[in-house]
């Protein structure tokens, strides 16, 4: 599903976990509103997240789905939280809004996984670097880099929250340490900020080499974000926009393949020494 502009992450979050009820039970929208008595526009604008969720309503929506009690006070509890993915609206201006809906995802969620196997991933770059990626790329316009700078190094702050710390796990490809970006100094802070980094008791780095063999991330980047209420969603961008996967299936082998990329790369010591040994060439 590509991304649309959804001012609340966590009311979308909600509307794919009832339409995949829904879809469980057997039941096209125009059958699950007459189920229950509600209008179709007001069940799809809920599963979209377009409305806000009422309680009462998820409940009785749920019940009539079959699912469990745990379930529906579950996500009926969920119901009532604020928003909390409005940090990024002074940088509103300058992201597009797919980006906007993952970054508000991301704000919600326990742990990411990210595979990255070109760049340095975004959470782990210093200001410097996503200056120097960031003038490099046509996705930004000159007059917005500074602005876009920031907004990534405001995304950071999450891996040094103590009260609510994001839990990151990333392997990254060996050719993306080597990635010419900016100058030869720029890149060795870099990866000095990536052992930095990994050092975080809720970071952790795995670099992956061409000699370690096949791995099952042939389509490339890809990211799963984990929550504590709602269930995982797998996320991959394009070029001018990004695709979300819901479906439980399909974000089973997305997992499954971040699973076998933890296990063919460099475990986080060995990976650790490889990004020193880069320093020291």
């Amino acid at each position: 599903m590509a991304a649309r502009s959804d001012p609340s992450p966590l009311r979308w979050l909600i509307g794919v976990e009832l339409a995949g009820y829904r879809d469980a039970a057997g039941l096209s929208l125009s059958a699950a509103s007459e189920l229950v008595g509600m209008s179709r526009a007001k069940l799809g604008h809920m599963e979209t997240g377009r409305q806000q969720q009422d309680p009462d309503d998820m409940a009785r929506l749920l019940a009539a789905y079959q699912a469990t009690q745990r379930d529906i006070d579950r996500l009926t509890s969920l119901t009532g939280r604020a928003d909390e993915a409005t940090w990024w609206a002074p940088w509103a201006h300058v992201v597009p809004d797919w980006l906007k809906t993952f970054v508000g995802l991301e704000g919600l969620a326990e742990r990411e996984f990210v595979f990255e196997p070109v760049i340095i991933p975004g959470l782990l770059q210093t200001e410097d670097y996503a200056r120097a990626a960031t003038a490099d790329t046509p996705r930004v316009r000159p007059d917005h880099g500074e602005r876009f700078v920031g907004f990534r190094m405001a995304r950071t702050r999450r891996l040094r929250d103590l009260d609510r710390p994001l839990h990151l796990h990333a392997v990254i490809a060996e050719g993306a340490l080597r990635l010419r970006v900016g100058t030869p100094e720029l890149r060795h802070a870099q990866l000095e900020h990536l052992i930095a980094m990994s050092d975080l008791p809720n970071v952790t780095v795995q670099v992956i080499r061409p000699e370690d063999g096949l791995h099952s991330a042939f389509t490339g980047q890809f990211v799963v974000l984990d929550f504590g209420n709602v269930r995982s969603i797998g996320y991959t961008e394009l070029h001018d926009g990004a695709v979300y996967v819901q479906d439980p299936d399909q974000v089973l082998s997305y997992t499954m393949a971040a699973e076998n990329l933890q296990r063919v790369a460099l475990g986080p010591a060995e990976s650790t020494a490889l990004i020193e040994s880069l320093l020291n060439a």
